[in-house]
This record gives structure tokens, C-alpha cells and sequence, in this order.
């Protein structure tokens, strides 16, 4: 039956479309931190449908929020009061740290970056955008055009102009080997001598923890530093909190908190982890900049009632069961236990991360060469053993990325590395 579907969908779907493993898999249903495939076999999942479903497979709360509204209604454009749009979006911008916000929803992620680089451009009058080496924004033309990861970059044709600003990769580039100060210290000269070399930008687009780069991240406090630099430009912030938004990283709520000694990003972005499962995607920004637009505006399926059910149940039950605190507690207990595995194995360079956002990147022995063969084969040996897990990285995708449901329970977690040891073992 797999195979079957796996030719059909050679037959008609995009080479580009990527696929895990030699042999593809089918996920047929899940609950909590399990799912199933066609031929009945149990995983722990640890990637959540790249980080996606962050609360649980099956939530009660959420399935029977999405069955009610289905028996209403299932969409009518922005066109029309919509009340569950509105709710959520009270909501979203309580949480959201900025004041008078606004919330515009789509139904992705890049979708909400192609959103905040129209709003920033327009509002600044600059086509030109500070985006971070080793970056990634999304797959729309837009997108592709501020997305500083080769592997993930098709074309370099853009409406934009992009210049790329250093200290997205902590222990990789020329100022790897400098304290945490001094790292800071000269992004910002970086970033100082690239604006006197340019027309003002209308913006810096970053990732608090860099997603598809492999889960890297800068120093705390960056941003806030580069924030210095760009208020004297008037350049906006905007913090793409697709991947890290909505307590996955454990000790904020938003991965911009650790960067926020100059207050909130001027826009924020969002996605992911709100629907569970739905497509779900907005942006946030204050009035002034929301509202920058002087042409019509809307969005066919942005904000569609069935898919704000979704959201304001899966956003109420996660801040109702502080999965923002359980991220916390059981992620620093994981990550603690797979650095004591990384210890033993001279294959792994690093293990980094935030609650449950955790990259373990691999290298050849005795070399700070990426080893993307061995990240396949732990891949693999990870499914062999009943864990699913997902990879990336800026260096030849060698990076295994490890982001459960926020729910996850210590005793899954132990499970979930125990599977991960045996699987890097085998692999040595």
C-alpha cells in the first residue's frame, strides 16, 4: 500500500517535494506524543509535523472545537464579521507584548513574512531588507528572496534587496571563537559598517532560534543590541516567530524575549504551533504600521472560522496547562540527558536549544566537517526504533532537529533518548 502511494505520488507531485527515508511513511492518525503509520506501527513523534502540532495529537479540546464549528460554518472570507477571528485575535494580542497591536491572519508562515515585508516596505518606503545569515523565511518568491540557507534558496532573483547581517550561528563564522560580549560587539560593528555602506533598509526580518538552520541561535541580547543601531536608522524589527512563538523555547513565551532589554520587535510574525495541525498563520504589528496599507486588503482563507476555532482552543488549553512551563522543565531535562550522549560520541559537534527546540549537529570524527550521511542514517535508525525526529542546518543539513508536542511527559522523553542513543550508536 505505501509503495503504492509513494509511486502515484512520484507520478504526479514536484521532485522538489522533499520526503523523509529510503523507504517513505504514510501517517495515518495520532494522540498525544504518538502517531501511527499504514501498516500499524507506533512512533514517538519528536518533530510534531515540523513543529507544528504543539499541544497534541487528537486534542480533545481542539477536535471537538473544529467539529463544532464545522457544524456552523466552515468559512466566510473577511468580508464579514467573523467572531471567532475576532476572539482569537484579542487574544493574540494580549499575549504579544505590543502595544495597541494589531492582527492580521494567513494560513502560513510565509504567507505572514510575505505580510510583514509588505507592511515594513511600505511603511518605510525602502525596498531593501536585513536578513540573517543561515536564515530561513519561507518558500514564496518573496520569502525565497531574504532566506539565507543555500539548500533552501531555489533562485536569486528578487523583488528585494537583501543584504545579510552576521550572528545568526553562535559557534560557526569568523567571531566563533569570541566570548559572548565580544561576539555581540562585533555584530553590531558589522552591522554599523554594512548601513554606512546603504541606503537605510526598511527592515531587520531574524529568527530568534534559527529554524530549518538547524536550531542555532545568537547570544541573548543581540537583537536587543542591533535594536540600538536600527532605532537611530528608523529600521523596523521583525521577529519571525514561526518556529519559536508560543512558549516552545521553554523560558519565554516568545523567542524574542530573550533579545527584549529594547521592548518588542515593531512586527511580529507567527504560525506553526497555534492550529495544531491547522493552517494557521498572522502577523502583528502596531496600528501605525498595520495600517499603513492605502489600497483594498483581504484575505480569502487568512482567518477562516474553522481554523480560528482551532486556534483559540489550542492557544487556551496551552495557557490554561502552562505547556510554556512543561517546555521548560522536561526540555531542559532532555537536553541535559542528550549532551550527556553527546559526551560519548566524537561524531557530535554540539547539542544547542531551548524547552523543546533541540538541534544535536554531527560532524566527521576529528574534523568540524558536517556529516549529512550520518544524520540520514540516524534518521533512519531513529524510525528503526520507533522515534521520529527531523534534520536541517545551514552546513549540508546535518543537523537532527528534535521538537516535540509541548505536553511531553519525562517518562517520553527518557524514551524518546534512549531511542536517539541507540540510534547514534549504531550509526558510529
Amino acid at each position: 500500500m505505501t509503495n503504492d502511494l509513494y509511486a502515484r505520488h512520484r507520478s504526479v507531485l514536484p521532485d522538489w517535494l522533499a520526503l523523509y527515508y529510503e523507504n517513505p511513511l504514510e501517517i495515518t492518525h495520532g494522540e498525544g506524543r504518538h502517531v501511527w503509520d499504514a501498516e500499524g506501527n507506533k512512533y514517538l513523534d519528536f518533530f510534531g509535523g515540523i513543529l507544528t502540532t504543539m499541544t497534541a495529537h487528537a486534542l480533545p479540546e481542539v477536535t471537538k472545537a473544529v467539529s463544532d464549528q464545522a457544524g456552523r460554518i466552515l468559512h466566510s472570507s473577511t468580508l464579514y464579521l467573523n467572531r471567532p477571528m475576532v476572539e482569537l485575535a484579542e487574544r493574540v494580542a494580549q499575549v504579544s507584548g505590543i502595544p495597541d497591536a494589531r492582527v492580521f491572519f494567513t494560513t502560513s508562515g510565509t504567507e505572514a513574512n510575505d505580510t510583514a515585508l509588505l507592511l515594513a516596505t511600505t511603511y518605510r518606503r525602502s525596498n531593501t531588507v536585513l536578513a540573517m545569515r543561515n536564515s530561513y523565511h519561507g518558500r514564496s518568491f518573496s520569502a525565497v528572496g531574504i532566506t539565507g540557507n543555500r539548500g533552501w534558496s531555489p533562485t536569486s532573483l528578487s523583488p528585494l534587496q537583501t543584504l545579510y547581517v552576521h550572528g545568526g550561528v553562535r559557534t560557526r563564522g569568523p567571531y566563533a571563537s569570541l566570548s559572548d560580549a565580544e561576539f555581540i560587539a562585533a555584530c553590531v560593528e558589522d552591522l554599523e559598517d554594512l548601513l554606512g555602506h546603504t541606503r537605510p533598509p526598511a527592515a531587520l526580518i531574524a529568527e530568534p532560534i534559527q529554524g530549518v538552520g538547524g536550531f542555532t541561535s545568537p547570544p541573548d541580547g543581540l537583537y536587543a543590541a542591533f535594536r540600538e543601531v536600527l532605532n537611530a536608522y528608523g529600521i523596523l524589527w521583525i521577529a519571525d516567530e514561526v518556529q519559536t512563538g508560543w512558549g516552545r523555547t521553554g523560558e519565554h513565551f516568545w523567542g524574542w524575549q530573550a533579545h527584549g532589554q529594547s521592548g518588542p520587535p515593531d512586527i511580529v510574525t507567527f504560525a506553526k504551533g497555534i492550529g495544531n495541525g491547522m493552517s494557521i498563520g498572522g502577523v502583528i504589528a502596531r496600528s501605525e504600521i498595520m495600517n499603513c496599507l492605502d489600497a483594498n486588503s483581504i484575505s480569502t482563507f487568512g482567518g477562516t472560522q474553522i481554523t480560528m476555532a482551532a486556534g483559540l482552543a489550542n492557544l487556551t488549553y496551552l495557557l490554561e496547562h502552562d505547556l510554556q512551563g512543561n517546555a521548560r522543565r522536561v526540555g531542559g531535562l532532555l537536553i541535559e540527558r542528550l549532551r550527556a550522549l553527546a559526551a560519548q560520541d566524537p561524531g557530535v559537534r554540539e547539542v544547542r536549544g531551548r524547552g523543546l527546540m533541540i538541534g544535536v549537529e554531527l560532524i566527521r570524527p576529528g574534523t568540524d566537517q558536517a556529516d549529512p550521511e550520518r544524520a540520514a542514517a540516524v534518521l533512519e535508525a531513529a524510525r528503526a526504533g520507533g522515534l521520529l525526529i527531523g534534520k536541517g542546518g545551514g552546513h549540508n543539513t546535518s543537523a537532527l532537529r528534535i521538537a516535540p508536542p509541548l505536553s511531553l511527559t519525562v517518562a517520553e522523553a527518557e524514551e524518546g533518548a534512549a531511542i536517539l542513543e541507540n540510534a547514534l550508536r549504531s550509526t558510529q
